[in-house]
């Protein structure tokens, strides 16, 4: 079999490799029901179940119409090259349609780790320091001034809800929502503790410091499940909002963080303009953080997440960011690096994202605790 072929003949087997993956003839059948059941006179009747009906039936032709498409391409591409022999002009162009749909198939495949319940949520991104007093809540800022910049060039609209600023330099926590297109699939890569090694710009002697900060990720959630607060279960503070805002979060106690006892959890939010609006979108966000807890597709990730409510430090990094004495930012989980460090710090992040989604693709091998650069 010529090189062409034998190229075609891969990218076949990973395609009916995805239809399986999928399960590619359920969808279409699921498919069929959606569009006979919209083409019902009374579908428009219930709004709410229509628009979700209507979503649903668009993720599902988010997997399946790019698969077809690209199978038969395949197809084609096979009987065309089996028809071209000696004609170099036919044969050149194969090989760069071959190189095309390897490409999509690239695409596509990461489309699936996007499938997920969540995936198309938008989030609430909170960032804190670990141990470590200026450092790290300087380390802390670092991120959230990376994720800014990733959220800028992907056109994501992004809202600050809560920003604790540091003693000295950097924030003692932030939280921001995020919205846009597959935000929570995207974003789910980033939950965990950050670790990084640098020269220390706070230290007169110039010596190597290592710092973390925990990313937690949270969906916003809609259907937020049989999950209910009770208010016993709760501490809630009010406090003087801090940053912009004008003479209102100077001189009213209008920020809010709710703590849930039984868990730790706790969100804090003070960018509305009233005590009153600040609790009740702090609960929401509550709400969807205990349904995450309850989905066993997060348990993993929540895992990671212990360093947040307790330690965040060693034993819980997804991720390393080292400046001296060399330059490497490294995933532990899916040995994903690259020494361009001042690249990703300035928001270049999309790589370790798309590590992370073929690395769920592959079946999520066990993590490898990584005690080491």
């Amino acid at each position: 079999m010529s090189e062409l072929g034998e190229r075609l003949k891969a990218l076949k087997v990973k395609l009916d490799g995805f239809a399986r993956n999928v399960q590619a003839e359920a969808k279409l059948q699921q498919i069929s029901r959606i569009d006979a059941r919209m083409a019902e006179g009374d579908f428009w009747n219930d709004q709410g179940r229509a628009q979700s009906t209507v979503a649903e039936l668009k993720t599902l032709k988010n997997i399946i119409e790019p698969w077809q498409a690209l199978d038969r391409q395949v197809q084609d591409l096979s009987e065309l090259e089996a028809m071209a022999e000696g004609d170099e002009a036919t044969l050149a162009e194969i090989r760069g349609e071959i190189q095309a749909a390897e490409v999509r198939y690239e695409v596509l495949e990461l489309g699936l780790a996007l499938s997920g319940k969540y995936d198309r949520c938008n989030v609430f991104m909170t960032i804190q320091p670990g141990a470590g007093g200026v450092e790290s809540c300087d380390w802390a800022e670092m991120l959230l001034r990376m994720y800014a910049n990733y959220f800028r060039a992907k056109g994501w609209q992004v809202d600050a809800l809560d920003h604790q600023p540091g003693e000295g330099a950097g924030i003692k926590s932030a939280t921001i929502a995020v919205r846009g297109e597959n935000v929570y699939g995207y974003l789910k890569s980033e939950m965990g503790t950050h670790r990084l090694v640098r020269i220390s710009p706070f230290d007169a002697n110039a010596r190597r410091q290592t710092s973390f900060a925990a990313v937690e990720v949270t969906p916003e959630l809609e259907d937020v499940g049989d999950v209910k607060l009770d208010e016993k279960e709760l501490r809630i503070d009010t406090y003087r909002a801090s940053g912009a805002g004008g003479q209102h979060v100077n001189k009213t106690d209008s920020a809010v963080r709710v703590t849930h006892i039984p868990t730790g959890m706790f969100v804090a939010v003070q960018t509305e303009r009233s005590q009153v609006q600040n609790k009740a979108r702090a609960m929401n966000m509550l709400v969807a953080k205990l349904q995450q807890m309850k989905e066993s597709e997060r348990l993993d990730e929540l895992k990671d997440m212990k360093g947040e409510r307790g330690t965040i430090g060693w034993g819980h990094q997804i991720r390393s960011y080292v400046m001296m004495p060399y330059q490497m930012v490294k995933d532990l989980r899916t040995g994903f690096d690259t020494s361009r460090i001042q690249e990703v710090l300035d928001g270049d992040v999309q790589p370790f994202i798309d590590a992370y989604l073929r690395w769920v693709i592959a079946g999520r091998p066990d993590r490898k605790t990584a005690a080491a650069d």
